[in-house]
């Protein structure tokens, strides 16, 4: 058992609606800056370690308020990648990613950085429709939920559900995701590794985000939700982190004490320890998001 700690909630003093972010879906952490992408907004989130932020335009326009229409609208944006450096971006960007479920959800956003962390310029649109069909053909209810890029890939997230509870970490070669950036044709993916993640009081763990780690492993949280398909949210039981090896082992598992839907995740290492940031989604427009940390022994995971 993991025990987090509440470090703030995503609080928005700018804001023309709620005053907050409620369904903080993706996490990059950059020095003292939180980067969060809420599913159901068209707004990038910057914040501190005390949970107060702005908000940067990622779309034009608005959503609709009614949750049904707002649902149907918004972009979905599931994963937030930390992109290396790569031509005209000498100091990395961040990659937003919509999950691919309907139609309209296969838009990203690419984000340039500075050297100091900070966004650059002007939010680019990208199509990834393209990049998006192959995986349409390998998963019936497509759902990307994490990004990452590690040893040279760039790795998406399918998140299961109670119909198909199989999660899979699929894997593109990066110069390949380039190279289509700059116009080439869309890559296919490498190859894919598939993990059953057990489940809490019988609903299914699946994927919610993910975070590269120094040695080429990589990190996940994954949540209890009661959903049998990529689109209709549902009761969530509990959350869990994971630890995932190099060579793609299971190193490790831990369910959270905290009853929350953990969406979001960013880990650094230091001094034999794994940190941890984790962001919620409470599916309710009306409260805010979490901010979560906590820390793992890297001596008490397995080899």
């Amino acid at each position: 058992m993991l025990n987090p700690q509440v470090l703030a909630t995503l609080s928005v003093a700018d804001a023309a609606g709620p005053r907050h972010v409620s369904a903080a879906s993706g996490l990059v952490r950059l020095g003292a800056r939180l980067y969060v992408v809420a599913d159901d907004e068209h707004q990038l989130g910057e914040f501190d370690a005390s949970g107060a932020g702005t908000l940067h335009a990622l779309f034009e326009g608005e959503l609709p308020d009614d949750p049904k229409a707002r649902k149907a609208a918004k972009p979905d944006l599931e994963a937030l990648a930390l992109l290396p450096p790569f031509d005209g971006h000498p100091h990395g960007a961040l990659l937003a990613l919509g999950s691919g479920s309907r139609p309209q959800r296969e838009r990203a956003v690419l984000l340039a950085l500075d050297a100091a962390g900070e966004l650059q310029r002007r939010a680019q649109q990208v199509d990834f429709a393209p990049l998006y069909a192959a995986l349409h053909a390998r998963h019936a209810k497509l759902n990307i939920e994490g990004a990452f890029v590690a040893a040279g890939c760039l790795c998406l997230l399918q998140r299961g559900s109670g119909a198909d509870p199989v999660n899979e970490l699929i894997r593109f070669d990066w110069s390949a995701v380039l190279a289509w950036l700059r116009g080439g044709p869309a890559p296919a993916p490498m190859a894919g590794t598939r993990y059953a993640l057990g489940d809490l009081d019988g609903v299914p763990l699946c994927f919610t985000d993910g975070a590269a780690l120094p040695d080429g492993g990589w990190v996940f949280s994954a949540a209890a939700e009661a959903t049998d398909d990529n689109y209709a949210d549902g009761p969530c039981g509990g959350s869990a982190v994971g630890v995932v090896a190099a060579d793609g082992r299971l190193r490790g598992l831990w369910p959270l004490s905290l009853r929350c839907k953990a969406e979001g995740i960013a880990a650094t290492v230091a001094d034999g320890r794994l940190q941890l940031w984790l962001v919620t989604d409470a599916d309710d427009r009306a409260a805010p998001a979490l901010l979560l940390s906590a820390s793992l022994d890297l001596d008490s995971l397995s080899p």
